[in-house]
């Protein structure tokens, strides 16, 4: 049971990393420092889109409209370490005696 949760928290890590290359690489974008003609460029963002924007679609569809701001990402993260700190803190201690 422990290498379940032990997979499940670094699964968690992954993505919670995956979440900030995609913000950078989002603004990066935007303030045009990498080239979106490039294809691997657009091959790199291309799969952070894909992977991210699952996640994210929801949250912005409750968020209010901010203007062009984008706080979605800050959201998910803040998720992403409450069910990873629940699950290290409450689930695991109760699996585990």
């Amino acid at each position: 049971m422990l290498a379940l949760i032990q997979t499940v928290v670094l699964a968690l890590d992954l993505y919670w990393w995956i979440i900030i290359a995609s913000a950078i690489f989002s603004w990066l974008y935007a303030f045009n420092v990498v080239n979106p003609r490039n294809q691997f460029v657009g091959t790199i963002g291309n799969m952070l889109f894909r992977l991210t924007e699952p996640a994210l679609r929801p949250i912005r569809r409750l968020m209010p409209d901010l203007g062009g701001i984008d706080i979605s990402p800050i959201i998910l993260l803040l998720l992403l370490f409450f069910v990873r700190q629940f699950i290290v803190t409450t689930v695991a201690p109760a699996l585990l005696a």
